[in-house]
């Protein structure tokens, strides 16, 4: 018998969403996006999923492994869905929850990456991993690094290769490794978001549907003065980014880390100013 992931409503307080992620480190938030912006965000993505091609160049041939022969990716949403940036990025429950879990140890968080998922039939199950792994040099103990969210494009289902998550895999030590009945499938409608904690096992499971392609968005947020695995300076440079409203631009890291306030230092400026302001401005 498969573990269970705890399963809330978008209209549900925050705090219900904050002590699941505490006690289980993933939770299911069903209807975080209506039908319409459903529908928007896909037909924005569409061209894009359309021409992308599994079989694709990484930066490192360990990435084809680990992503498959069956999976379309799209990188750079923030600029391809003008949807993405008000009503995904912006969100209200994802910044309110990265405002609990990461404003902490941090001035400013900031978006990590974003990128279309489109796993089709034979992809196979993804070995199970922490996202927060990226910074392995990162020392044991120290605070959460990172908030995630898998939210179904389409609707999710065990066949066409739901997320895999082990609740309670936050506390592990990292030489633990999950047990199938550990293992909880985050099936849910479209326009529901798996949320989970960048400490908290997880991984993509098999599609062994014969024509179904399972489409998600993944998203990240991590603490502002980490390095972020996306180049968002290059994915939405700031011909695009200008365009976009203040928070969008501090998210994708055209604002300062800026911890003068708190006896701290600065990361991110530009000629000693804050990029955020100069792009506010027009001089940049």
């Amino acid at each position: 018998m498969s573990a269970i992931l705890a399963r809330l409503q978008a209209t549900d307080p925050i705090e219900e969403v904050l002590s699941a992620l505490a006690a289980e480190g993933g939770v299911i938030v069903e209807g975080l996006l209506d039908a319409e912006t459903l529908d928007r965000i896909n037909r924005e993505v569409d061209p894009s999923v359309e021409q992308a091609s599994p079989e694709r160049d990484f930066l490192n041939p360990a990435l084809a492994w680990f992503f498959g022969k069956h999976t379309r990716h799209v990188t750079a949403v923030a600029s391809r869905s003008p949807t993405f940036v008000t009503s995904v990025l912006c969100h209200p429950m994802l910044l309110g929850i990265c405002d609990a879990v990461l404003l902490p140890s941090c001035a400013r968080y900031q978006l990590n990456l974003a990128h279309i998922l489109d796993r089709g039939p034979g992809a196979e199950a993804q070995m199970l991993h922490r996202d927060e792994l990226v910074w392995v040099h990162m020392p044991q103990p120290h605070p959460q690094l990172q908030i995630a969210t898998m939210i179904a494009l389409v609707d999710f289902s065990e066949e066409n290769g739901a997320t895999q998550i082990v609740p309670g895999s936050h506390c592990w030590s990292h030489e633990r490794t999950a047990q199938s009945h550990e293992i909880a499938r985050a099936v849910m409608p479209a326009g529901s978001a798996a949320i989970y904690l960048g400490s908290t096992i997880h991984g993509a499971g098999a599609n062994g549907t014969a024509s179904e392609w399972r489409r998600g968005m993944h998203l990240s947020y991590v603490l502002g003065w980490l390095r972020t695995e996306e180049n968002h300076y290059l994915a939405t440079p700031p011909d695009i980014a200008r365009r976009l409203p203040r928070q969008a631009q501090e998210l994708l890291g055209y604002a300062a880390h800026d911890a003068l306030a708190s006896a701290g230092g600065y990361l991110g400026a530009l000629d000693l100013r804050d990029p955020v302001d100069l792009l506010q401005e027009g001089s940049l």
